[in-house]
């Protein structure tokens, strides 16, 4: 994991965007944004257990597995939305971006790789893009988050 200020500079939203100002945990974990590290799918079944989590979904995201909707569905991902539940995402494989309002209505950019689990509280503003090689998630969350995603 990666955090970092978005530049806001134009091109595709799957670049980095990389203002080389970077954001630590201590600061992503005051927006209420958790994160941690997970080598197995056993450290995701415990957090899943330990936070009462009872579905999961899982998504691929690539233009093989979507067809003729990829590019509209990764858009749909990329606009600014909040949720009235917790948002968690496992990365499985690929890489991807969450970018988070901060608390001075900026945009906090925090890249995921396999292996890597974010939990976004309910109520913030985020979206989400994959990097130019698209990304495989899994989702330990109830059952609304599972209808949004489809």
């Amino acid at each position: 994991m990666k955090s970092y200020w978005f530049d806001n500079e134009s091109g595709d939203q799957r670049e980095d965007h990389d203002s080389f100002r970077p954001v630590d945990t201590e600061y992503l974990s005051k927006l209420g944004v958790l994160y941690y590290h997970c080598p197995s799918i056993d450290a995701v079944n415990a957090i899943a257990v330990e936070r009462s989590y009872k579905h999961r979904d899982e998504v691929v995201i690539s233009p093989e597995k979507m067809g003729a909707v990829y590019e509209e569905k990764v858009k749909m991902f990329f606009s600014e939305h909040l949720h009235e539940d917790e948002e968690i995402r496992y990365i499985l494989d690929g890489e991807g971006f969450f970018d988070v309002r901060s608390v001075n209505d900026e945009w906090v950019r925090i890249r995921l790789k396999k292996g890597d689990l974010i939990i976004l509280p309910a109520g913030i503003y985020h979206r989400f893009t994959t990097d130019s090689n698209n990304v495989h998630f899994t989702s330990p969350t109830s059952s609304r988050m599972l209808m949004q995603l489809m």
